[in-house]
């Protein structure tokens, strides 16, 4: 994938993963495009080494989307357990 289809991915990744993840998320739309790729190579690691799926590399792919977003729910979901009072 280029750099642009990674940063519409992340865009929209990141923001499924807000909508889905209850409370308070830090950023704007520029952090959203950062946490929707992290959370994207976070999933696809897991998908990698942990489920066995291999490379997904089709921006379509429900696989791709499934670990993307995944991965951006449980990014927001560390950030919010660390920065907890």
């Amino acid at each position: 994938m280029g750099i642009l289809t990674w940063i519409i991915f992340g865009l929209i990744a990141g923001a499924i993963a807000k909508a889905i993840h209850p409370g308070k998320d830090p950023g704007g739309w520029l952090v959203t495009i950062i946490i929707g790729i992290v959370g994207a190579f976070i999933g696809g690691a897991i998908g990698t080494y942990v489920l066995g799926w291999g490379d997904v590399d089709s921006f379509w792919s429900p696989r791709s989307w499934l670990l993307a977003i995944g991965g951006s729910v449980l990014l927001l979901f560390l950030y919010s357990m660390l920065t907890r009072k």
